[in-house]
Parts: structure tokens; sequence; C-alpha cells
């Protein structure tokens, strides 16, 4: 089987450093070679491309736009009367792909809007959702790009985030019909919604394009104190064959490059540092 491959998700880890280039140089420091970022745009791609080919990086994952965070959004793509917005985001999104040479996309769905009932404006969300993941899917096509569908949890980390589970994620991804969106599969917020981890990761695997990991409940990296045992899930998505990456989206619990002694060891297992990079 092969190692898995790591990605260290620059937006969440190194938070002691100051803006994502310094970040970037720390994970290529840290043995990291290839990182992720939720969202790059306060910095030019230019700047960004640079820091990554000098610390030895491949960028492997960004997010659409947020959209106005001081509105309360995260993501568009399902929000109703945000379309257009969910659009030039997009354009945005890809441009800096193509810049960074960053094959995937995450296309974030948003937040039911406020004071509405969830299941009141269900329907309305996924009918707009449909229509921007088609619009999407074509536009990704162009660049050879893949977008992505993530389920974050209502539970603890989102109450108000539309798309929360692997199976409503899936069942649009069925709807929408395209080959080049996929599902990304957080393992915390997928525990924290449905539990059944070696059943769901079987049976969805073969959607997912991208999978993160972070310890539950603290999120914070994969051998602190919590329910998952990774060990186990590593070598069960090793065994089930994925060959994507495996984004750090934790809180460092301490500093951030001591803390990666579970990466060491995971390397080390596997017979030479950097295994599988």
């Amino acid at each position: 089987m092969a190692p898995l491959r790591f990605s260290a998700n620059v937006s969440w880890l190194f938070p002691e450093l100051p803006g994502l280039p310094a970040r970037l140089r720390a994970a290529g420091g840290s043995g990291f070679k290839a990182a992720e970022v939720a969202w790059p745009y306060a910095e030019p791609p230019e700047a960004l491309a640079r820091a990554a080919r000098e610390a030895g990086l491949r960028l492997v994952l960004i997010n659409t736009p947020p959209g106005d965070r001081e509105k309360g959004e995260m993501g568009l793509g399902a929000v109703p009367g945000r379309q257009a917005a969910f659009r030039e985001g997009l354009e945005q999104a890809v441009l800096y792909a193509k810049a960074l040479g960053c094959p995937r996309i995450h296309l974030m769905a948003g937040r039911v809007p406020q004071g509405a009932d969830r299941a009141a404006v269900r329907s309305e969300m996924e009918t707009v959702f449909l229509e921007n993941l088609k619009h999407a899917a074509g536009v990704l096509a162009q660049e050879s790009l893949v977008g992505l569908l993530e389920p974050i949890n209502t539970r603890i980390t989102d109450p108000q985030y539309f798309l929360d589970t692997p199976q409503q994620a899936a069942a649009i991804l069925q709807k929408v019909g395209r080959p080049n969106l996929q599902l990304q599969m957080d393992l915390f917020h997928w525990q924290i919604m449905d539990g059944n981890l070696t059943g769901n990761i079987r049976e969805f695997l073969p959607l997912v394009g991208h999978v993160q990991v972070a310890q539950v409940p603290g999120r914070g990296e994969p051998n602190s104190p919590g329910e998952l045992n990774f060990p186990y899930l590593f070598q069960l998505l090793e065994d089930e064959g994925y060959e994507g990456f495996v984004g750090c989206e934790y809180q460092p619990q301490g500093d951030t490059a001591e803390g990666l002694s579970w990466l060491r060891a995971y390397w080390d297992r596997r017979g030479h540092p950097q295994a599988g990079q």
C-alpha cells in the first residue's frame, strides 16, 4: 500500500507566524511537500506561488471566497440571491488556482440565512446549489480543475451551515453528475455528525478528492486526546487505496513544529521521512 501524502493547512498551522509566506516556509522546513490554504486572497497570487516554490511545496487546495464575513457569510454556493457573487468568487478562485498550480477548489456551500428555518429553505437552497455547481463544473473543466464539496458539522462548528453530512453531499454530487466535482472528507466533521467512520470511509471514498484531519472534539493534533484512533484510520485509508492528500487542518495545541511528532512517527513507520511525499 502506498503511504499517505500529507499537506499542511497554513491557515491553521503555524499561527505564531504572521502571513502565509512565512507559514509556507515553516511548512517546508518541517518536512511537508504540499500545502493548502483556505483563503489566499489577501496576498498577491504571484507572491504566494513564489513562497511555495521556494519552500519546496505544491499547493493542493484553496477555498472559494467566503463572501461578506461581516454579514455572517461563510461561502455562497447554496445561498439564494447570491448567485452572481458566487460566480465572481469562483472566477477569482480559478485565477488563484492557476497562478498557484493548485488543482482543487473547495466550493463552499454557505449558511442557511439568519432567521430562516432550515427545513423550510432546504429545497430552495439545494436548487441554487445545483445550479451553481453545474456552472462551476463547466468553468473548472475548462482549466482541468476539480471542485470539492465539504460537509461541515452543525453541532459544534457552524450551526447554520447548509451542507452538513456526507450523505447530503453525495446525493447532491449524484444529482449534478459531473466527474470533476468530488467530495472533501474532513474526518473531524464526519465524526461529529455521523460517526460510523469505517463504514462511511469505505462507502464514500470513491467520491473523495481530498481528506482533512483533526482530533475530536478539541480539533487538535491527531495524537491529542480525543475520540479518533488515527493510526487505525490512516491504515484504513491506505488499505482502501486512497491516493489523494490528507490535509492537516487542526488547531495546534502548542508549538506547531513540536506538535508534528505524530507525523514524524508516521513517516518513520513508513520507512523514511517524508514517505510518499
